[in-house]
């Protein structure tokens, strides 16, 4: 059985938080304080974060979020004023998976967590992939490279799930923002860029060989290994 996610907003939003009890009953909510720390997760997570917020700039709280041990493996959305490429770059430069132009409501916030699909940890055992040494557990939701877990991100993570279901297919920015379940008017291609970017280097910080491969102009392919 899945767990229901957690869903954090900063600044906590009383109207938000009643429309998304309206639409999925027994969704746990909350609001993040800049001084109070945020409660270990026992489910997926989801942060919410505004562009500006009372104490701090959402930059920075998204930087002590993605830093401290418990909260790190957030899903973390900023929620930008505007269309700004700087404000893009430095959302993901913070440390952001992604982003989305506000005013957040119930319906938007609900369609980001359910494109992730992302589900807890769960006993047994579940469907598998396998691309050499690197395994995927769908069902656990984790990745493992000689048997030792990769820490990665959600967007990272099924980026990789999605490469090894389709091997020797190349995929441009476009497909990949669609195959991630983003809103392509929202997510810059350049960002695609950048989940790569982190992907590789989540992989290889633990030893493993880049197995994608950049085709110039059109996109990204993973080659499939020779039997």
């Amino acid at each position: 059985m899945s767990t229901m996610p957690v869903i954090l907003l900063a600044p906590g939003n009383p109207t938000l938080t009643h429309q998304l009890a309206a639409l999925r009953p027994g969704l746990d909510v909350r609001a993040v304080e800049a001084a109070r720390p945020v409660e270990r997760l026992t489910g997926p997570g989801f942060a919410f974060i505004d562009w500006l917020l009372p104490e701090l700039s959402g930059l920075e709280l998204c930087r002590q979020l993605r830093e401290a041990e418990h909260t790190r493996g957030l899903h973390i959305t900023l929620v930008l004023e505007s269309q700004d490429a700087d404000a893009r770059r430095r959302a993901l430069a913070a440390g952001a998976d992604d982003y989305i132009i506000g005013p957040l409501n119930a319906e938007a916030l609900l369609g980001r967590v359910d494109a992730s699909a992302i589900e807890g940890p769960r006993s047994g055992s579940g469907p598998r992939l396998r691309h050499g040494e690197l395994t995927i557990d769908l069902a656990a939701f984790q990745a493992r490279y000689q048997g030792r877990l990769l820490p990665l991100r959600p967007n990272e993570f099924r980026l990789l799930v999605h490469f090894i279901e389709h091997p020797d297919q190349v995929f441009s920015r476009t497909a990949l923002i669609d195959r991630l379940g983003k809103d392509s008017e929202e997510i810059d291609e350049r960002t695609v860029d950048v989940w790569i970017g982190r992907l590789r280097r989540g992989l290889r910080a633990h030893g493993v060989p880049d197995p994608l491969r950049t085709v110039r102009s059109l996109g990204y392919v993973l080659d499939s290994l020779p039997d």
